[in-house]
């Protein structure tokens, strides 16, 4: 099998040519590069890649030495490689970060490689801390009211041990995960209260009204597909949203839940002060269970499939008009 050849191949081919391996191989295959990593036994599974994002912190980061004691190894909690780790930078030639984590192991097991692609993005040091503070009353002030902003929207992203995640995740850990935040979605009251709607059997205006609304993530992201993210898609996915339509989850997207707060204007104390709110009943019930913890590092707190936004996984987002601009502008 050479990774020439299959980036030559057709679309349909490559998808027909990736459902007859696992089929054969009973593996849980992901991604066109992924193939090349799984054949368990062979000199295959431990050949250097070829890195086609030649600029990537990949290309900087992955060496031969690094590839040759990491590659072998399978992760305790999905069985996740550094080749599946790194499939979209072999993928692809225009990556800059290429290396998704397939579960909270892998930030482990392949610090070597993650550690170093991690600092040199965030610029942060090896010996950095994380902080997290969801204290509202430490915010001081608010957007003027006659600054021309339009909505505010607060989001973060939270995952769990034990469980996958997105790119490593197993079909039956994903719908376990799905069952244990429907229950704690239970726990909402007053504001926050409101429905869960799974993506699997989804009624058609349901999905259309969640379409008008903005609300619906949507499969086809050809980096999400290749790092293995859409696997078995849509089961075990779905949004949860509170009747105000103020405060959405997202479940297993590539975050394990990307939880939601915004509303029109520019009350920013008032949008975080529900996400705060909000994550509580999201996170208390599904770590009651030690096993279930929340995924974190001292420092870079919250673990995502993503390096990149390891670090910064509460993310604020502002729309606005003003004078002789285009319509709307969202700013991070």
């Amino acid at each position: 099998i050479c990774s020439n050849l299959f980036s030559h191949l057709s679309p349909l081919l490559k998808q027909w040519y990736q459902r007859r391996v696992r089929e054969l191989l009973e593996l849980d295959v992901v991604g066109a590069t992924g193939l090349l990593y799984k054949f368990n036994g062979s000199a295959e599974q431990l050949q250097f890649p070829n890195i086609r994002s030649k600029h990537s912190l990949v290309a900087k980061h992955v060496t031969k030495d690094k590839w040759d004691k990491l590659a072998g190894h399978k992760t305790a909690t999905s069985g996740f490689t550094l080749g599946k780790a790194i499939s979209c930078a072999v993928e692809f030639d225009n990556q800059h970060c290429g290396i998704y984590a397939g579960d909270y192991d892998s930030y482990q097991d392949f610090a070597a490689v993650f550690d170093p692609i991690i600092q040199e993005y965030h610029g942060i040091s090896a010996n950095a801390r994380h902080t997290s503070d969801m204290d509202v009353s430490k915010i001081k002030g608010n957007v003027h009211p006659n600054a021309p902003v339009k909505s505010v929207r607060i989001r973060v992203g939270r995952s769990f041990n034990g469980f996958g995640l997105s790119p490593g995740i197993t079909r039956k850990q994903r719908t376990d995960l799905e069952k244990l935040l429907k229950t704690a979605f239970a726990n909402f009251q007053g504001d926050l209260k409101g429905n869960y709607y799974p993506l699997l059997g989804m009624d058609e205006n349901v999905r259309q009204q969640l379409v008008d609304d903005h609300f619906l993530f949507m499969s086809g992201d050809p980096n999400l597909q290749v790092a293995g993210m859409e696997r078995d898609w849509p089961e075990g996915r779905g949004i949860f949203h509170n009747k105000d339509k103020t405060f959405l989850v997202w479940v297993n997207e590539e975050d394990q839940t990307r939880i939601i707060s915004m509303q029109k204007g520019g009350d920013v104390k008032a949008v975080f002060e529900r996400l705060a709110r909000g994550i509580e009943p999201s996170v208390t019930p599904s770590t009651r269970n030690p096993g279930n913890r929340l995924c974190s590092t001292r420092s870079t707190g919250t673990s995502t499939p993503a390096p990149p936004t390891s670090e910064r996984v509460c993310e604020p987002r502002y729309t606005l008009t003003y004078p002789g601009g285009p319509p709307r502008v969202s700013i991070p």
